[in-house]
């Protein structure tokens, strides 16, 4: 079972950065996909970002050149660097996990709070 326990957010100005944080615990088979999710009040959650275990990166268009994920693989974390934040980035932030091999699964973290103010 595969427990993750994000950690970074927090309140910054807008133009600010932040690194989210995202480790993973337990006994599990590798992970496929890390991944960022951020949901913002009344919204849908949305990808923000993922990394495959090749290291291939994917970003939403929203975040593309301020956002940067990252992994580090001896420690099961993952981060996500967030520069130049604007108030828009404010949003609840979810880290995720996903495996589609037998055995599969796919967990969420708890969720960190990031609020960009103007």
């Amino acid at each position: 079972q595969v427990q993750l326990v994000e950690s970074g957010g927090g309140l910054v100005q807008a133009g600010g950065s932040l690194r989210l944080s995202c480790a993973a615990s337990g006994n599990f088979f590798p992970i496929d996909t890390w991944a960022w999710y951020r949901q913002a009040p009344g919204k849908q959650r949305e990808l923000v970002a993922d990394i495959t275990s090749g290291g291939s990166t994917n970003y939403a268009d929203s975040v593309k050149g301020r956002f940067t994920i990252s992994r580090d693989i001896a420690k099961n974390t993952v981060y996500l660097q967030m520069n130049s934040l604007k108030p828009e980035d404010t949003a609840v932030y979810y880290c995720n996990v996903d495996r589609s091999a037998w055995p599969s699964f796919q967990v969420w973290g708890q969720g960190t709070l990031v609020t960009v103010s103007s």
